[in-house]
């Protein structure tokens, strides 16, 4: 192990990236008791997007003790429908799905992104056992015994175990070796808050266009909603381009005016569709979580649900080794979360981006598939209530605090 510099603290666990993933991740194990460091500067999230949490997503946050305060900001998902606009000689009519059909009282909540992590970062700067370092992380080294991460304002600390929250670009996946693999859809997703004339009554609509999901989900109110509208890259440019009020007459039209009148009442983004994945989320000391381990489209509230799972699984996997008096940066310490993460991953990943090049591809045989699939879920009860409780949180190895 490298020599360090001679005023370095040592952790139990040193999460990089202070995003939700890492900053609820930090929070879970500095609630337990465990030595925590969080390095990652505070940065302001402000691009119009909005996250659905998911049943499991809340339960954790509520364990966390950060639910509370994010609750009066959020809006329920009671029902989510499925409009097929691809203009398909086999779509299939709309489907509707109702979350006190799973003996729930919503799918799950949606919220600010901004909302969300300011929340997660004011419990994490009350936190006990948790160090926080505002700053960058500009390198890490694993040792034999511990991990060192170096600071961008020039210290270091050392942990047993380091968890990589540090997004798409992570510099810690690049240091220890991990080889992800990328791709890129010809799409972009416009986001933005909009105002609408008639209430949303707690119902999140997706459109399957030809282009990819135009989704609108509730925010709180009954009048205010979240966009994510997918398409082909040019299109969105030139609808990003449109000044607030072109925009929102654009999206009036794209919802087929099921919500009224509509105007612009937030900040908006303009969003490249991306993937990514990774052999293994583990490596030697570091364990990867969120966007550092698994990239996909924003269709079907997956993405930030699938980082806070690992989270959890995460803070599962160190209290096993800690109550067992083992090394939480040890192979055998980790050897369960990589099997566990790698398989809802790919799960996840591979419902995404089927569902989303189904709908660019235009071929026939594959607008049958995804029109038959949906009519099954619509019309065969066991079926639709199996995809909408998976929907919500994998029965099959849920993390604690989730369930």
């Amino acid at each position: 192990m490298a020599t360090l510099p001679p005023k370095t603290e040592s952790f139990a666990v040193a999460v990089v990236g202070a995003g939700a993933a890492g900053l609820s991740l930090a929070l879970a194990l500095a609630r337990e008791g465990v030595p925590t460091a969080l390095v990652g500067r505070h940065a302001p999230v402000a691009d119009g997007r909005t996250v659905a949490l998911l049943d499991g997503s809340v339960r954790f946050l509520d364990a966390l003790g950060v639910w509370a305060a994010i609750a009066p900001h959020a809006s329920p998902l009671a029902e989510l429908h499925i409009v097929d606009d691809t203009g398909s000689l086999f779509r299939p009519p709309p489907a509707r799905f109702v979350a006190t059909e799973i003996g729930l009282d919503a799918f799950g909540w949606n919220v600010e992104s901004a909302r969300l992590v300011e929340s997660l970062r004011a419990a994490a700067r009350a936190a006990a056992n948790l160090t926080l370092f505002e700053e960058d992380a500009a390198g890490f080294a694993a040792g034999a015994d511990a991990a060192t991460i170096t600071l961008a304002g020039g210290g270091a600390l050392s942990a047993r175990l380091v968890a990589g929250a540090d997004g798409a670009r992570s510099r810690l996946r690049e240091a220890s070796g991990i080889r992800p693999r990328s791709w890129a859809y010809p799409q972009s997703a416009i986001t933005t808050i909009l105002a609408h004339t008639r209430p949303h009554r707690d119902v999140s609509t997706e459109f399957h266009t030809r282009q990819g999901p135009f989704t609108l989900v509730p925010l709180p109110g009954g009048h205010r909603s979240s966009l994510v509208w997918v398409m082909g890259e040019g299109p969105a440019k030139r609808l990003a381009a449109l000044d607030d009020d072109a925009l929102a007459r654009a999206v009036e039209h794209q919802a087929q005016a099921m919500l009224g009148s509509m105007r612009i009442d937030g900040p908006r983004g303009l969003v490249p569709m991306r993937g990514l994945s990774v052999p293994s989320p583990v490596a030697a000391r570091l364990a990867l979580i969120g966007e550092a381990a698994h990239v996909f489209p924003p269709i079907g509230a997956q993405g930030l649900n699938l980082g806070l799972r690992d989270a959890a699984a995460l803070r599962d996997a160190v209290m096993r080794a800690v109550e067992d008096g083992r090394d939480p940066g040890s192979h055998a310490a980790l050897a369960g979360f990589a099997r566990g993460r790698r398989l809802d991953a790919r799960l996840r990943t591979t419902a995404v981006d089927a569902l989303n090049r189904s709908l660019l591809t235009g071929l026939l045989p594959v607008d049958a598939l995804r029109g038959l699939g949906l009519l099954a879920m619509t019309t065969i009860g066991p079926l639709r209530r199996v995809v909408m409780r998976e929907g919500v949180l994998p029965r099959l190895g849920a993390p604690s605090l989730m369930r």
